[in-house]
């Protein structure tokens, strides 16, 4: 490997580049940026070098005394300043130009038969697509995503995926990854004044192993697998510690192009890619229908453990570009790409022991505490087993051998117990090894009742706020990135403050100052102002965010954001009439039925979705003096929101003219694992088409959309007699009433 350019940067003597003025030094910086850049481009990218690391260091230092003795010299693009980045307190947002959309999921050859179908089905007037559709097979990396904007050829900016619409500035870090090319090739010709390139930053296996090898040599910690690793690396506040990490990157798409003639074929990009310099995986072809995409997969799932890096299954895109509008999008997730995962991985392991965690609302979840062991790229130790029935389901005993499944960032789970190998029950190696576990009939953390509702799986404490176990999760839910988003109030910080008496509502949190945040342990003064700083960041958020982390029961990111859109503000919410609002909306649907059967438009429903059980949880928690003092607490602590008027006060007229869509008037209950889509991307669908999405079943609910591993509330949905429908029953849903929206069915 080329010798690390940041540990030759002690300067050098002043001048020592070659004489002859000014000019003479800037065709020579020119002259050595090209030539090092080659380099790098030989080395890192096509795994060729053509020079020895002695010879590339002696380059380098002569551009960097260069620089030194005239910096009118340094240019951004120099291979001098990819580690010149100062440390940062934290990372600058970024809003993607177009989002980076993840990719519908398939496990099994049906559902690549399937993707194909409905490429064909969504094709048919395009003729050339009557035979099998060409697709570009390519390799899905076990890295971190990200997009690297260049204008005019040169680096400007990189972010992680985030979200898909916002991600994080990792510039100056991204910077440091001798495989990203800081300029572009103009090779191919004329560069665009924009380009986005998308990717994956990632770690070699063997960079990975040496990168260990020298952490064990320093009596330092060891990195557990080589994804975690590039992810750490790269979300490093020092862009100096990046550079000491061996990451790569591999292109696999752009988005935003301005200025330049996108490739008519997705292969034809990849190769235009590699062409400008970008590093690109050579494992990639252009296949026909589903044969073809399953040969690929086949092949690359053969060859997986001899691959340089690591891979959790293959990617098909259709290769013609301009067929990708006409397939579109479902949610989060383009219809032109699919994702083929390989099967998860599973070991086996002991079954140690059975322990129950307290919830934020005081539910008690058995967790299982296994013999360690390595498996889907990481050790586990622990697993859920989400509650008292599946547990009973799954007959598992302490002190079994059981299967551990493991996918990529998916909680391990125990999938079942060898049962083949206990002993007789009658015998004494039986009656000393193995012992069924029992639920706690006392909460294990404040000693309160346990109590189990009616329909529900889960046994819950009732102590609510004097159980210190419901404190602390109530705060971390409160902190959460997706609710206040308080960068570093972790959980053992929340931890101590909760055990030394210090916050007991979310509110408290917002009194703490930097003196009191040092006193604890692992906190220095500079964390401590780093987290009153966050603190104070968090008092400007949104309605949505902000109930959200009250944590009210039944009230997750969909409803608190539907409640936030419907009210406009905090005041409206807390003073309405909830059994009113019931009537007021079964009124509706009742005329909305009425309106249905003569053909006419649907009028719009509030809360759509929203009912009882959801209703009644906001009655409580709005009535309870403590939670009313916590919000006012929070208000006067500054924490604020924009603030809209409340949609019922819009003009009714408007919305009955507005499109009903496809679902207007159907409510979704989301349940288990879905094959190709996550739950979010599938509640994204069905409001799309004008559906809403419930937490919790009753008879009002028009479906529940149930996957792999449904719970209680398919069994729910079975003792009321509501519909179940799985992935595909929800497309064709969807595809029927689109057809014919005055059809109920």
């Amino acid at each position: 490997m080329h010798g690390d350019p940041s540990s030759a940067r002690a300067p050098g003597p002043a001048g020592s580049g070659p004489a002859g003025g000014a000019s003479e030094a800037a065709a020579r910086a020119a002259a050595l940026r090209a030539l090092l850049a080659r380099y790098d481009h030989e080395y890192y990218v096509l795994d060729a070098p053509s020079v020895p690391d002695a010879e590339y260091d002696r380059l380098f230092l002569e551009l960097q005394r260069l620089e030194q003795a005239d910096p009118a010299l340094i240019v951004p693009d120099s291979p001098t300043q990819r580690v010149s980045g100062q440390p940062v307190e934290g990372f600058g947002e970024v809003l993607h130009a177009r989002p980076m959309l993840s990719l519908n999921n398939a496990f099994e050859d049906e559902d690549v038969q399937a993707f194909d179908r409905r490429a064909h089905e969504l094709l048919a007037d395009q003729p050339e697509a009557a035979g099998d559709i060409e697709y570009s097979a390519e390799l899905k990396y076990d890295g971190l995503a990200v997009s690297l904007r260049y204008e005019h050829g040169v680096l400007v900016r990189a972010a992680t995926r985030g979200d898909g619409t916002r991600g994080e500035d990792v510039s100056a870090n991204v910077r440091t990854i001798r495989a990203v090319p800081l300029r572009l090739s103009a090779a191919v010709g004329a560069l665009p004044q924009v380009l986005e390139v998308r990717g994956e930053v990632l770690m070699f296996r063997d960079d990975f192993r040496r990168m260990n090898a020298r952490q064990r040599a320093a009596g330092e910690r060891e990195f557990v697998n080589p994804r975690n690793a590039a992810a750490g690396a790269l979300r490093q506040l020092d862009p100096a510690v990046t550079a000491t990490r061996p990451l790569r990157f591999l292109a696999y798409g752009i988005g935003e192009l301005v200025g330049g003639v996108e490739p008519a074929r997705h292969s034809l990009l990849l190769d235009w890619l590699a062409a400008l310099g970008l590093p690109v995986g050579a494992h990639r072809r252009v296949v026909r229908g589903p044969a073809g995409m399953l040969d690929f997969y086949r092949a690359m799932q053969a060859a997986r453990a001899d691959l340089p890096y690591e891979i959790d299954g293959v990617v098909y895109k259709v290769d013609r570009r301009d067929w990708h509008d006409v397939l579109g999008f479902v949610a989060r997730a383009p219809r032109f790409a699919l994702a083929h995962k390989f099967p998860a991985e599973e070991a086996l392991t002991e079954l140690l022991d059975i322990e129950v965690q307290v919830g934020r609302t005081g539910a008690i979840t058995p967790v299982a505490r296994l013999r360690p062991v390595f498996v889907g790229g990481t050790t586990v130790s622990n697993a859920t087993l989400h509650n008292e029935d599946e547990l009973r389901r799954k007959d598992l005993l302490i002190g079994d051998t059981v299967v551990v499944r493991r996918a990529g960032d998916v909680i391990p789970e125990v999938v079942r117990a060898l049962t083949e190998r206990r002993p007789p029950p009658d015998s004494p190696e039986f009656a000393t090894r193995f012992r069924r576990f029992e639920m706690p009939q006392a909460c294990p953390v404040c000693g309160s009742a346990v109590s189990r509702g009616e329909g529900e799986a889960a046994w819950r404490c009732v102590g609510g706020l004097y159980c210190s176990a419901q404190r602390k999760q109530a705060l971390r839910h409160f902190a959460q990135r997706r609710a206040m988003d308080i960068e570093g109030l972790g959980e053992k910080l929340i931890d101590q403050m909760v055990d030394a008496d210090l916050v007991r509502t979310p509110a408290d949190v917002y009194r703490l100052d930097a003196a009191t945040l040092a006193a604890l342990d692992r906190m220095g003064e500079k964390s401590a102002a780093n987290l009153v700083a966050a603190i104070d960041r968090s008092r400007t958020t949104t309605l949505a965010r902000f109930l959200f982390g009250l944590g009210i029961r039944h009230v997750g990111e969909e409803v608190a954001r539907q409640l936030a859109d419907e009210y406009g503000d905090i005041d409206a919410l807390m003073s309405e009439d909830w059994a009113r609002r019931q009537a007021d909306k079964a009124e509706l649907q009742k005329e909305n039925a009425r309106r249905r059967g003569r053909g006419e438009a649907l009028l719009p429903v509030p809360l759509e979705g929203i009912g009882p059980e959801i209703t009644d949880s906001l009655q409580r928690f709005f009535a309870e003096p403590h939670n009313r003092e916590v919000i006012a607490a929070l208000r006067a602590a500054g924490v604020h929101w924009p603030v809209s008027a409340p949609r019922a006060a819009a003009d009714p007229a408007a919305d009955a003219a507005a499109p009903a869509g496809a679902l207007a008037g159907l409510g979704f209950v989301l349940t288990g694992t879905l094959p190709t889509m996550t739950r979010d991307e599938a509640g994204a669908l069905i409001r799309q088409h004008g559906g809403s999405v419930i937490g919790s079943v009753s008879r009002k609910t028009s479906y529940v959309v149930a996957g792999e591993a449904a719970g209680s509330k398919r069994t729910k949905a079975d003792s009321l007699g509501v519909p179940i429908i799985d992935e595909d029953g929800l497309l064709r849903l969807i595809q029927t009433r689109a057809s014919a929206p005055g059809d109920d069915t």
